[in-house]
């Protein structure tokens, strides 16, 4: 389950909104081992397209770096798919890269709400898992979970409202 602060929800749609209509993307860095997600870092997509993403490879670097120096890793890696559901493409899961990472995906498709799925891909294999939305405006115990599947029903949910 990827659990992660409402603000950097909030900041990854707003990433997302601001870039459309090419993909956005970006990090969410957090300590080493811990899995959790702490700092966006919102990059530059270098393939500049509304059907692909590609991490400039300096940027990569530097922010690659510095997670380390900070003792530091990708806990997520997002990005938007602008006219297609929150689902990973062919190309996406062969570029990923990072076993430990959770993969978000943000559609803009629909210009007022957003679908929101994160996955887990390994070695090929794509495995969605639940978003656990914290607010850390109130209890931290006082969360909302999302679990936007692809169950035999086929039932797509999508937030709204925000």
């Amino acid at each position: 389950m990827l659990s992660i602060d409402r603000s950097i929800v909030d900041a990854i749609v707003a990433h997302a909104r601001r870039d459309h209509p090419d993909e956005a993307c970006g990090v969410v860095a957090g300590p080493v081992g811990s899995d959790m997600p702490s700092r966006h870092i919102p990059m530059d997509n270098a393939a500049r397209s509304m059907t692909f993403y590609e991490f400039d490879s300096m940027e990569q670097l530097r922010v690659w770096r510095e997670m380390d120096d900070n003792d530091e890793e990708p806990v997520v890696i997002y990005h938007s798919h602008t006219a297609t559901e929150a689902y990973p493409s062919r190309t996406d899961i062969s570029f990923a890269g990072e076993p430990n990472a959770h993969y978000l995906l943000v559609s803009t498709r629909e210009p007022q709400t957003e679908e929101i799925r994160s996955y887990r891909i390994v070695d090929g294999q794509v495995t969605e898992e639940p978003v656990q939305i914290r607010d850390a405006a109130v209890d931290p115990h006082a969360v909302q979970s999302y679990m936007f599947g692809q169950s035999p029903a086929t039932v797509d949910y999508e937030c709204s409202g925000r």
